[in-house]
């Protein structure tokens, strides 16, 4: 886990780049899946989970083969980690709560927009490979 603190800067500003993309993306849709007002609480969590994400995507960049092109891994990374976690997560744990087919959808594509944009952040502020 040292590469965390080896890439700290670009982890961070890929998570800024998270919450940034998540803030325009529900004040253009003008809503959120339910009601809950926002508080200190739900921000510092969104932080954490959204530094967690940036930090496991970059150690995905990392170790993600080189022969496929930089820019090819950058983008093809977040979708793989998207489709493979995150979407059946979300399809479960947010259908259980009864949300609709459509309010899944666009969480979901919530998600794949903030992981994509964090891999290009991560890519475009640079990786250090860890030490071997």
């Amino acid at each position: 886990m040292t590469y965390i603190l080896d890439n700290i800067v670009a982890i961070l500003a890929a998570t800024l780049a998270g919450l940034l993309f998540g803030f325009v993306w529900y004040r253009t849709l003008g809503r959120t899946p339910d009601a809950r007002p926002l508080t200190p609480g739900f921000g510092a969590m969104a932080f954490a989970a959204e530094f967690w994400l940036a930090s496991i995507l970059a150690g995905a960049l990392i170790l993600a083969p080189p022969q496929a092109g930089v820019w090819v891994m950058t983008l093809a990374t977040p979708v793989v980690i998207w489709i493979g976690f995150l979407v059946p997560a979300f399809a479960v744990s947010l259908g259980r709560r009864g949300l609709s087919t459509g309010a899944v959808a666009r969480e979901a594509a919530h998600w794949l927009g903030v992981m994509l944009a964090q891999g290009v952040v991560l890519r475009l502020v640079g990786l250090v490979q860890p030490p071997v």
